[in-house]
């Protein structure tokens, strides 16, 4: 048996179409899109090509996408673009517990600046409750930040409840749409957003490329000067190689999302009864149905998920404790915590999420794998 990659919501490999359609513009189509001559113009022509696929597939017109280097960026470009362009309505922030540090961290970093912000609780599915984000708003509320499904434990929010709420009250709104695209139906005009974040890594495009979706008409501006590119919203010659390599990606994700999409969500409730079935003191994170179609994360009594996934990998079995960017630290998840699992509890996550190389062959060799690797811990731990 060869290896298993159950890690696709850090990183996916990059399609074999996306490569083919990529490499002509790491090698013979190099121009700087800026350039007047033939070079630059191919260059220019290709970059708006891949914002055409990107706008169809997400409810938008070409020019409301921006893109960046990746999800991370575009969360910062959509907040701070927003907050500072509406500083003086009010200086209050709505987000969530559960929010990818992304968000939270420049959250965060705005308190500093002097704004306020309320950090949703969630119930112990992790779904925030659209009656709770309607409570927190105040006369000084400016925007409002919610994923549309949880990186760690899959669970997707009520967003365009959510989105109703916001646009009722004028207030900005802001999705973190980094996991769900390409795995569910991703429409802005749907989900009433003003502002949404995706990126290429989660749906087989490299790293290093992502693209926000900005409203035409609501009040955001840039804070990144220095270049005319991408209609002055986010300066710096363009990654067109990504660009290009993110369109093809975001084609071939819309094309087979619903067939690809029935076939994970089999291979994931084919694990999650085997785990929940078949080792002891186990149990599913996150919402039993309203989940994304590739998650599947637990957390195990009586373990260390840092020496389980050790244990994972000398098998050839590749998966995550939850965010690929808290890997390697000691604490335990914010989000596992805000759900209220126990601290002690919360150590022993694991996260499996699954992708177009998974087969049922797969899951059957992790569901015989598992079981032992868990008794041999336990067993060093009594």
């Amino acid at each position: 048996m060869g290896k298993i990659y159950f890690d696709h919501s850090a990183t996916t490999p990059v399609h074999p179409d996306v490569a083919e359609e990529m490499i002509g513009y790491l090698t013979g189509k190099f121009g700087n899109p800026s350039s007047l001559h033939s070079f630059g113009r191919t260059a220019k022509k290709a970059i708006e090509g891949a914002r055409v696929r990107v706008a169809e597939n997400i409810g938008a017109k070409k020019e409301e996408v921006v893109f960046t280097s990746g999800g991370t960026e575009a969360d910062h470009l959509a907040i701070k673009g927003a907050v500072y362009a509406n500083r003086e309505k009010g200086n209050h922030i709505i987000t969530s517990s559960i929010e990818h540090h992304a968000v939270l961290d420049t959250c965060k970093s705005l308190e500093k600046e002097g704004y306020e912000v309320t950090l949703l609780p969630v119930d112990g599915y992790g779904m925030v409750s659209p009656q709770v984000v309607a409570d927190a708003i105040r006369d000084d509320t400016i925007f409002i930040s919610i994923m549309h499904a949880n990186n760690e434990v899959g669970t997707i929010q009520p967003i365009q409840e959510i989105g109703d709420i916001a646009r009722e009250r004028n207030i900005l709104f802001h999705v973190d749409a980094v996991q769900s695209f390409g795995k569910i139906p991703v429409n802005v005009k749907d989900l009433k957003a003003d502002l949404l974040s995706i990126s290429g890594h989660k749906i087989y495009a490299p790293k290093g490329i992502g693209a926000l979706y900005i409203r035409k008409g609501i009040n955001w501006r840039p804070y990144n000067y220095g270049g005319g590119q991408e209609r002055k919203h986010r300066p710096g010659t363009e990654n067109v190689p990504g660009i290009v390599a993110m369109g093809k990606a975001v084609e071939l994700a819309a094309g087979d999302m619903e067939k690809e999409s029935a076939r994970l969500a089999g291979l994931r409730d084919k694990l999650i009864k085997g785990v929940t079935e078949g080792i002891s003191h186990v149990r599913l994170v996150g919402h039993p149905t309203i989940r994304l179609p590739n998650n599947a994360n637990f957390v195990f009594e009586f373990i260390d998920g840092g020496a389980m996934l050790l244990n994972l990998d000398m098998h050839g079995v590749a998966a995550s404790s939850g965010s690929a960017c808290t890997a390697g630290t000691v604490s335990a998840s914010h989000v596992l915590l805000a759900m209220g699992i126990p601290h002690q509890i919360a150590y022993g996550s694991l996260r499996l999420s699954l992708g177009r190389s998974n087969t049922e062959e797969d899951v059957e060799e992790f569901l015989r794998l598992m079981p032992e690797i868990i008794k041999r811990l336990r067993t060093r731990v009594s």
